[in-house]
């Protein structure tokens, strides 16, 4: 069933339809991170196990569940990430992050070998040890054959810009990989009230993670470097006057970037998870439609990603297929000829 999705694409002008923000879990590493992450409340609160939860992380579990969707759905292809905030393992020691993320990584290849007409994989890394981390990300792009970096907004306290994670960017940029940034929330107790970790938090972490990247020069240093911000960004495209001021008044905080803080906006690639059209129209007017890739954030977000992106008025009909599949697919390297050579 899936090939007749695929084939409505291949060899035509339009590009696949790509959801850049689909989630993916391995049930032995979901097991492990059971109370340790922010959905499972730290250890404060049982796993949400009620029929809705049940049916939301199945799908996230089992490929075949994804394909009936993204069939359903009119997509043609997911970039499947692990979903961090539900089994997030920078809470273990160096060493079991590792075995966990090569666990994770594993799975998300078998699922690629599966349906890989169907799915682009990412893969974790455990970036609390950079050197740990740069192995893996080796054998995830070498051996697993894994396109996109998912990683966190910070670990162990070091926001992705830290001089400690050039190594990392580094890596990423020699290897073309995307880099797909995705909190894995916060353990500040003032957002576990409301699921305000969710609501608030997250676009907090994004924001950090961008100014983070924005100020300590990471696309002056690495200027290959290609980055996917969740959620649209978060909050930060939305008030970059005041960073802009800021650096007026304070010089000495653009010490190690050479253009206004603003003009770094459009360096980001976004993701359209931003639940609202207006929004999204808003992000389009800062930093122009061919930045922005489709996002539902699957399976818990938007239940017809495509429609959610027809809806916005500021995205022109000719920026559409740019938006729904076009700028993805340039990101991941694929072309119409790279689809029609994948196996069946």
């Amino acid at each position: 069933m899936y090939e007749k999705v695929i084939g409505a694409h291949v060899g035509m002008p339009n590009p696949p339809v790509i959801d850049f923000h689909a989630h993916m879990l391995d049930r032995d590493v979901l097991a492990r991170c059971e109370g340790r992450t922010v959905l499972g409340g730290f250890g404060t609160r049982a796993w949400p196990l009620t029929a809705k939860w049940l049916a939301i992380y199945e799908k996230m579990l089992e490929p075949a569940l994804q394909v009936e969707d993204m069939d359903r759905r009119s997509v043609d292809m997911h970039v499947i990430s692990s979903s961090t905030v539900i089994q997030g393992t920078s809470w273990a020691d160096p060493e079991t992050d590792l075995d966990l993320c090569r666990r994770v990584n594993d799975r998300a290849a078998e699922w690629c070998a599966l349906y890989p007409r169907r799915f682009v994989g990412s893969f974790v890394l455990p970036l609390q040890d950079i050197d740990l981390a740069l192995r893996e990300l080796e054998r995830a792009v070498g051996a697993l054959g894994l396109k996109v970096a998912n990683v966190s907004s910070a670990y162990g306290g070091r926001y992705l810009g830290h001089p400690g994670f050039h190594p990392f960017w580094e890596a990423a940029a020699r290897a073309g990989v995307t880099v797909f940034v995705h909190p894995e929330g916060t353990r500040d107790l003032w957002f576990q009230y409301f699921a305000l970790w969710n609501s608030v938090g997250q676009p907090i972490e994004e924001a950090k993670a961008m100014a983070s990247i924005i100020y300590e020069g990471i696309f002056d240093r690495y200027p290959a470097i290609k980055i996917v911000m969740a959620h649209g960004g978060g909050y930060l495209p939305h008030y970059c006057g005041r960073l802009d001021r800021n650096v007026a008044n304070m010089p000495e905080s653009a010490k190690n970037i050479s253009k206004k803080p603003s003009e770094y906006l459009r360096a980001f690639y976004y993701d359209t998870c931003t639940y609202g059209a207006d929004i999204a129209a808003a992000l389009i007017a800062r930093v122009g439609a061919d930045r922005l890739v489709m996002g539902s954030d699957y399976s818990l977000g938007e239940p017809d990603p495509v429609a959610a992106v027809q809806q916005v008025a500021a995205i022109a009909p000719a920026d559409l297929p740019l938006v729904t599949g076009g700028t993805a697919a340039r990101l991941l390297g694929m072309e119409d000829s790279t689809i029609n050579k994948l196996p069946r």
